[in-house]
């Protein structure tokens, strides 16, 4: 299970930053997990993200999930050279949930983008990415429709992806998940990942998420979903 949770981490690595001093894995390596370097300051993303938000998303929250992730990992690799089983599967939770929560934000990171830098701006018609969505959905403004409303649905806390199937051919498809489960299947490649929590939006946008999810498509890092997009 701990192999399972480690190998969802290096999937997902391929669309974030690597940790600058990580080093090694649960067995016989250790990793130091730390935050991503961000593309723009915490206030760029303002009027619609504000840069309040930003700081404590990004200095608190993502931190948080950061170093519990490097806490559990070292219990774990503690744990397996004991030969403590009933630790190990006892962590697991810790791992899945504290995993999830860096490998979604540095995902979360990374589809977001000033307007001034091209947030905002959705794929063109001619390109892989623009074709695919024209393709199945008619429209960029449908399959963001058809993404607030999957947010819309998400009881309590959790996240949506866009992500492309590559076992259907590459078909782009809107999923949900709860709390800090992030995309594990190998065949779904995340193209944008939408945080949902409360406190992703809560301080400026109140109980009003729907707000939030309209608001957000305007720092949407598009080109950041193209790239992903040719995975």
């Amino acid at each position: 299970m701990i192999k399972s949770s480690r190998t969802s981490l290096l999937r997902a690595s391929r669309f974030i930053t690597r940790p600058n001093n990580a080093s090694a894995f649960i067995g016989s390596i250790r990793t130091k997990y730390s935050l991503p370097t961000l593309d723009y300051e915490l206030d760029a993303l303002e009027p619609h993200i504000s840069g309040q938000i930003n700081d404590l998303h990004y200095n608190k929250h993502h931190k948080t999930y950061v170093d519990n992730l490097n806490k559990s990992i070292e219990a774990a690799v503690e744990a397996k050279s004991k030969g403590e089983i009933k630790k190990l599967i006892a962590l697991q939770k810790a791992l899945n949930f504290n995993g999830g929560g860096y490998v979604n934000h540095c995902l979360w990171w990374k589809n977001l983008a000033p307007q001034s830098a091209g947030g905002g701006h959705k794929p063109s018609d001619d390109s892989p990415l623009g074709k695919q969505i024209i393709k199945q959905f008619g429209s960029v403004d449908k399959l963001i429709e058809i993404t607030n409303g999957k947010l819309a649905g998400i009881q309590g806390s959790g996240w949506a992806f866009i992500v492309k199937n590559k076992e259907n051919g590459g078909a782009i498809e809107v999923i949900t998940t709860a709390n800090q489960d992030t995309v594990s299947d190998v065949n779904l490649v995340p193209l944008i990942a939408i945080d949902a929590w409360e406190h992703a939006y809560y301080l400026q946008y109140q109980n009003v998420k729907a707000d939030y999810f309209k608001a957000l498509w305007n720092v949407i890092n598009w080109k950041e979903a193209e790239r992903r997009f040719e995975f």
